[in-house]
């Protein structure tokens, strides 16, 4: 039940415009991305492992605009991906990125990207960024919000090279969807 619940919020998120008054284009925004981060994990399988016990919580971190991080802490505290809740951290060292599941990259990295990805490379870190050029630095997820809705492209090949596995259903929802090795298929 908690699945189709989460399907129907995502499906909302991506599908539905965000209801701001105009003046409100950036917190609306926020807000936008902070439902789609707080749903989308129920469509996401962490590698074994991932997490140190069945009760460990989803840590999703969030370096650069903290604004939003604020936006995201709010929108989630109700949210229970696999049963788990979400706890928000806000990075400031790169040290602090140990132990992310979740890492959202704020567009005020942008120069940062690939270091950044590089330091959470090799770990159950599922990388998140909100331009299109965090695909291209190697990140997994893209989110954007355009034409007053969440847009979002997945690489899907990095994110199965990291041992995550991305369910169809939100892949559906995706604008664009990156695997090079189906382009190496046939």
């Amino acid at each position: 039940m908690r699945a189709g619940a989460a399907a129907l919020a995502l499906a909302i998120a991506v599908a539905f415009p965000f209801a701001g008054a105009a003046q409100d284009s950036v917190p609306g925004e926020y807000r936008s991305k902070a439902t789609f981060l707080a749903t989308f994990p129920s469509f996401v399988d962490w590698p074994d492992g991932a997490f140190t016990s069945p009760n460990s919580p989803f840590i999703v971190c969030v370096l650069g605009d903290f604004r939003f991080g604020t936006t995201l802490a709010e929108v989630s505290r109700d949210s229970m991906p696999h049963g788990r809740r979400v706890s928000v951290r806000w990075i400031r060292t790169d040290q602090q990125l140990r132990g992310c599941h979740i890492l959202f990259v704020s567009s005020s990295e942008l120069a940062r990207y690939s270091k950044v990805i590089a330091l959470v490379q090799g770990t159950s870190t599922f990388t998140v960024g909100e331009t299109r050029e965090f695909l291209a630095a190697g990140g997994m997820l893209a989110i954007s919000f355009e034409h007053e809705a969440i847009q979002f492209d997945v690489n899907l090949g990095l994110a199965k090279e990291a041992h995550f596995h991305v369910s169809s259903r939100l892949l559906a929802l995706a604008r664009r969807v990156v695997d090079p090795a189906d382009s190496t298929k046939g």
